[in-house]
Order: structure tokens, then sequence, then C-alpha cells
């Protein structure tokens, strides 16, 4: 009987205490801090009143990468290990170490459905009216310098096979030489493989988003602008359903949260919003395509009343919610670990693999550039680390 003592204290219950204003106040503050941060970032993008600064989405874009990151990690990975570790937990699910197991398993997953929506046109965007669908390819040598030309070699001594002399070494920038020997050497036509590589973004691009002031987010050097799109709407709707579900999680707990009701309030507010931004920025970057237009609108509103909505539903099931429970412990524990997974994969594949390492605007923006988006990364992340400590 004594390995029975523990279960009665996990049976049922939570900490609610009242202050039922203040907990319906909740509601709306929340709610508001999480549609702005989510909304604003696509307003501002495509309203042509509001002169916000590229450099801003610039900011609120890594900002917000590092936001989601943290989440992965302090918000997300450290609950789910506390809950399906609980001592009121008892059988198979304290024989193996769930939480990883779970999140290994959810990143196969999330690896597996963007490689299949590379691969099938799943949102359409090959149909007439959505996407473009133009090919582009970039050549490796875009990020070198090109070649040092060699002078044509005349026709008299073709037989000659020298290596060149200084001499018939010309200089780069000087085409016109071979231009006014044409007439005395035989025509060869040098096509310069540079000529389609995009150019060096100004200074004034460089702090835009994405660096240069186009939207080249590429998973290779020969990709067409179809599939690119439909893996970044795959990535999007995989980071939608993780925070999602997080979201809902975090409105519950608030909803019957005892003692430390004030604090938890007060974190979640931020909390919200700044994943809300890193939401939003990602939605408001996206090139949808022009029947689609609404969709980030829908996403963003959707973020924005997960956790009202759960805060809500919560207070209605105050009497009966057990935060303290066996299945309530599975459950938090199950999709905080789905969640993780989702989002840990997104972090570092999405957004930092493939805008900091595979976007050629970054890798040929200046060093300042790089730095100043990674210090954003690594702000955005810090707050939500120190938020862990509460929340």
């Amino acid at each position: 009987m004594s390995d029975l003592e523990p279960l009665p204290q996990c049976a049922s219950g939570n900490d609610y205490d009242g202050r039922i204003g203040l907990r319906i106040s909740s509601i709306f503050v929340i709610g508001f801090g999480s549609m702005m941060g989510a909304l604003f970032p696509i307003l501002a993008a495509r309203s042509k009143r509001m002169r916000v600064p590229k450099s801003a989405f610039f900011v609120a874009k890594y900002f917000g990468s590092g936001v989601i990151i943290a989440t992965a990690f302090i918000h997300l990975l450290a609950p789910a290990h506390d809950a399906l570790t609980n001592e009121c937990l008892t059988g198979p699910i304290t024989e193996y170490s769930w939480v990883e197991g779970i999140v290994l398993m959810t990143i196969f997953a999330m690896f597996f459905i963007e490689l299949m929506a590379m691969r099938f046109d799943f949102f359409g965007v090959n149909k007439p009216g959505g996407a473009h669908s133009h090919s582009h390819s970039h050549s490796p040598e875009c990020a070198r310098p090109p070649p040092i030309p060699i002078t044509a070699i005349p026709t008299n001594h073709s037989s000659d096979l020298k290596s060149p002399t200084p001499d018939a070494i010309a200089p780069a920038v000087a085409p016109a030489a071979l231009d006014s020997s044409s007439s005395s050497q035989t025509s060869h036509k040098h096509e310069d493989p540079h000529a389609d590589c995009p150019p060096s973004p100004t200074r004034s691009q460089e702090f835009s988003y994405p660096p240069g002031g186009t939207d080249h987010l590429s998973h290779g050097h020969h990709h067409s602008s179809s599939e690119h799109l439909a893996a970044q709407l795959t990535s999007i709707f995989i980071l939608e359903f993780g925070v999602i579900f997080h979201s809902i999680f975090i409105g519950l707990t608030l909803a019957v949260a005892g003692e430390e009701f004030v604090i938890l309030y007060i974190v979640l507010v931020f909390h919200q919003t700044f994943e809300g931004l890193g939401l939003g920025s990602r939605l408001a970057t996206t090139p949808w395509p022009a029947d689609r237009e609404w969709l980030p609108w829908i996403l963003g509103a959707l973020y924005g009343i997960s956790t009202p909505l759960s805060i809500a539903v919560g207070l209605g099931v105050r009497e009966s919610l057990s935060t303290n429970g066996r299945a309530m412990l599975l459950v938090n524990g199950v999709f905080d670990s789905i969640s993780a997974g989702i989002l840990i994969y997104t972090g570092l594949v999405e957004l930092m693999a493939h805008e900091f390492m595979f976007n050629q605007e970054m890798r040929r923006s200046s060093v300042k550039v790089v730095l100043a988006a990674f210090g954003c990364m690594v702000l955005g992340a810090g707050l939500m680390a120190v938020l862990g400590k509460w929340a």
C-alpha cells in the first residue's frame, strides 16, 4: 500500500482560488497581445498608409525566430519532462524516456511531411492562378569573383601549345581590347557566367527582410519558385500547429492557477505577444499566392484566439478540471513533447539553417548584417529563456 500513498494527491483537483474578475480580464489582455503580435506584421507589410521601415521587419523576423527556438526548449521540452516524469504516474510510462522518444518521432514526422510537400502539389501552387512557376537558378560561381579572362589566341599560332605569357592575360576591366583585335583573331564568344546572378545588395537593402530586399530563402542552387513556396507553406502550417497546441494548454493552466496566478498572468502577456510576433513576421514575409492572400490573416487570428478561448473554457470547467490528475499530466506531457519536436525542427532547420546558411542573400550580405540578424535571434531567445523562470 505504500506505493499507493501519493495517488490521492494526484487524483483530482486544481489550485483555483477565486479572483474571477482578474481571470476574465486575462482573456482580453492576452487576446489583445496575441492578436497584435500575430496580425500587426501582416498589416504593416500590406498597408500602403503605414510606412514601417524595412529594418523593422528584419528585427522582428529574427527576434521572433529566437523566441520560437527558446519556446521549444524552455517552455515546452522542460514542462513535458516534468509532466511525464511526475511521481504520480506509474506503469510503462515510467519505464522509458518518452519525452525524448516523442520529440524524435515528431522531428522525423515533420521531415517526412515537408519532404512529401516538396514532391507533391499539396497547396495547389502549380495550378493556374496560383503562385508563379518559373524556374531560376544560381550558379555556385555567383558567390565568387569572376575568373580573369584570357585573350584570344591568333589563328596563325593555334598549333603552338605554349603557356600564355603575362602579356597575353587581359585585364578583367578591358573587354574593348578584345573587340579591337577581332579583325586579326578568331572570334570567341565569352559568356559571363555571372550575367544572371543577382546584384549585391545595397546598404539600405541589407537590413530589409530578407536581406537584399527580395524573398530568396533557397533550398538549393537550382529550384523553382513553386517548390520553394510549397516548402514555405509547409513550414508555416507546421509552426502554426505547434504554437497553437502550446497556447491551448497554457491557457487552461492560467485559468485555474493558484497563488502564482498574477505572476503567470503578467509573464504570459509578454510570452504570447513575443510568440505571436515570431509567427506573424513569418506570415507577413511569406509570398502567398494571389488566391490565398486571406490565409495569413486566418492563421494569425487562429493563434490570437487560441489562448483566450482556452482560458474561457478552463474557467467554465474549473470545478471539474484536474490539472494534477494522471490524465492531465499525460495529455500535457505528450502534447508538449509533440509541440517541442515541431518547434525544434522548425527552429533548427527552417529558422537557422535555411535562413542563415542556405539563403543566398544572407550569404552575400556583409558580416555586419549577419551579426545583426544573429544578435536579434539571440535577444529573442534570451528574453524567452528569462520568462521561462516563471512560465
